[in-house]
């Protein structure tokens, strides 16, 4: 079966805000598969770090961030890679202009101003709740993912946006 093709700027499921997983959905096949197809679309993207959801025409409060992302065999092990029902629960004050792109708006490229710094609380799969905090590059994931979760895209906040040729390469890996 192909991958579910990861929507554009323009669809309306990007600009709506994702209806919560139900506690009858944690542990069910049909949640299973919208997680494994939001694995398989994210696999296709040479450049894509997470997706949410609503990418793939799911309007649910689901991101998943890309193994690739974790380089750090210590980070890896204690970074959940789904994310069900994810709030922010604290965010530095310490801001700083980042690049960022999206799958769902290409080919666009843009800065960004995030914290450097960002607790998210979450769900995974099962129903179990966690909590982690991110830096760098996995704060700016949370920020992103969670902006699309409430029907925000990166273009609605970023400056120097510029177009990129598919033969540049991304800002952001």
């Amino acid at each position: 079966m192909a991958p579910q093709p990861i929507i554009q700027n323009g669809h309306k499921t990007l600009r709506q805000i994702a209806a919560p997983v139900s506690a009858a959905e944690f542990g069910t096949p049909k949640l299973a598969s919208i997680i494994a197809d939001m694995f398989e679309a994210l696999k296709t993207q040479h450049d894509g770090v997470a997706l949410a959801a609503p990418q793939i025409a799911v309007s649910k409060r689901i991101f998943v961030v890309s193994p690739l992302v974790l380089t750090d065999k210590r980070r890896a092990q204690d970074t959940p890679l789904i994310y069900i029902n994810p709030v922010i629960t604290k965010r530095s004050l310490d801001k700083k202009k980042m690049d960022e792109g999206c799958l769902s708006v290409r080919p666009l490229y843009g800065k960004v101003r995030r914290s450097t710094r960002a607790t998210v609380t979450a769900f995974d799969e099962h129903g179990n709740e966690f909590s982690i905090t991110g830096t760098g590059l996995l704060a700016q994931i949370f920020q992103h993912e969670i902006d699309h979760l409430d029907g925000i895209l990166f273009i609605d906040h970023a400056t120097d946006i510029v177009a990129l040729g598919e033969s540049e390469e991304p800002l952001v890996k």
